[in-house]
C-alpha cells in the first residue's frame, strides 16, 4: 500500500525525490534546498558522467550557483561507474553539516541505498564472454536452486547475472544478498518522496525538453563527443546520445534521430514508473502534475537568514 500521508520535512531531515525522467525532480530538489538549505546529491546513474551535460539533464550554471549541488559530472565519460561506486560516493555527503536532498531517476541506486547492496566483486570478461556464449536453459542450469527460486528466470540479463556471480565467485548469489551489509540510510531516517508522472502528460514534457536541449546545443555536445565515441562505454547510454551520433555520421536525419530519442526516452520513463510502482510502497506520493509540488508539503523550520 503506498503512502499519501504528507510528512513533515525539517532543514536536518535526509530527504529522498525519485521519479521518472522529466518529472520535475530537480526543480523540487532545488525549491526544498532554496527554502531549507542542504547539499543537492545526484542518485541519477548518468548524469554522474562528464561530456554529456545537456543530454543527461545536468544542472545549469545558473543552478549550481544557487545551492551546493554534488555528484554531477564527477566522473570520466569513459570510465566504469556501478551502483557500488555511487554509494562509496554518497556514504561522506550523509555524514557533512549540510542536509542532503538526494534526488534521481536511478531505482537501483535508491534501493541500495536504503536497504543495503551485496558487495559482490566484479565478474571477470573472461567469464563474461562465457555467459555471453551460452543459452538461458545453460545459464539457468547452472545457478542454484535458492537464487533461481528469487530472479525472473525468463529474464535472460537476471538469468546471466546469477550465473556470473555463481561461476566467479563460488556462491551462489542468493548467498550474496543474505549477506548484504546494512543501509547507509534506512527509509525510516529520511523523508522519501516519489513524483506520480501521469503517461499523457509526461509524454509532452519529455518532448518539449528534448527540443530544449537541441535548441540549447545538444548537436554540438554530441559533435564535441563524436571523435571519442564508443558504445560500449556506460556513459554513451544517455539517452538521446547513440541518435544524435547516427544523424552526425549521416546515417539519420535530425528529425529521425529527434523521433527515436523520444521514443527512447518514452520507454525508459515507462521501465522507471514501473519500478516506482512496484518498490516504492512506502514512500510519500505526489502527482507530478500539480501546479505547485511544495504546496503539498509540510515544512518545520526554514534556512537561517
Amino acid at each position: 500500500m503506498r503512502n499519501d500521508t504528507p510528512p513533515t520535512i525539517t532543514p536536518q531531515t535526509p530527504v529522498l525525490i525519485a521519479g521518472p525522467t522529466a518529472s520535475g525532480k530537480s526543480a523540487l530538489a532545488l525549491e526544498i534546498a532554496t527554502r531549507q538549505g542542504g547539499v543537492i546529491v545526484n542518485a541519477d546513474a548518468l548524469q554522474v558522467f562528464d561530456g554529456w551535460r545537456l543530454l543527461t539533464a545536468r544542472p545549469d550554471d545558473a543552478d549550481l550557483a544557487r545551492v551546493p549541488h554534488a555528484l554531477y559530472g564527477h566522473v570520466p565519460f569513459h570510465a566504469p561507474y556501478s551502483t557500488g561506486h555511487w554509494l562509496r560516493d554518497v556514504a561522506p555527503l550523509l555524514q557533512g553539516a549540510a542536509r542532503p536532498i538526494i534526488v534521481g531517476g536511478t531505482g537501483l541506486n535508491f534501493a541500495a541505498l536504503t536497504s543495503g547492496l551485496a558487495e559482490i566483486p566484479p565478474t571477470p570478461d573472461a567469464i563474461r564472454a562465457a555467459g555471453n556464449a551460452r543459452d538461458l536453459a545453460t545459464l539457468l542450469a547452472g545457478i542454484d536452486d535458492a537464487t533461481a527460486a528469487r530472479i525472473d528466470t525468463r529474464n535472460r540479463a537476471r538469468v546471466q547475472r546469477a550465473w556470473e556471480v555463481q561461476q566467479a565467485t563460488g556462491r551462489g548469489l542468493a548467498d550474496w544478498q543474505d549477506a548484504t551489509p546494512p543501509p547507509l540510510l534506512p527509509l525510516s531516517q529520511a523523508v522519501a518522496i516519489t513524483l506520480d508522472a501521469p503517461k499523457d502528460w509526461l509524454t509532452g514534457r519529455i518532448e518539449r525538453r528534448f527540443d530544449q536541449m537541441l535548441a540549447q546545443g545538444a548537436l554540438d555536445e554530441a559533435r564535441a563527443m563524436l571523435p571519442d565515441w564508443d558504445p560500449a562505454h556506460l556513459s554513451s547510454k544517455a539517452i538521446g546520445a547513440p541518435e544524435l551520433i547516427a544523424h552526425l555520421r549521416g546515417e539519420l536525419s535530425l528529425a529521425a534521430a529527434r523521433e527515436a530519442a523520444i521514443i527512447a526516452s518514452r520507454q525508459y520513463a515507462k521501465r522507471q514508473r514501473t519500478w516506482f510502482r512496484a518498490r516504492h510502497g512506502a514512500w510519500w506520493h505526489i502527482p507530478a502534475d500539480r501546479p505547485d509540488l511544495s504546496a503539498t508539503m509540510r515544512f518545520a523550520g526554514r534556512q537561517p537568514d
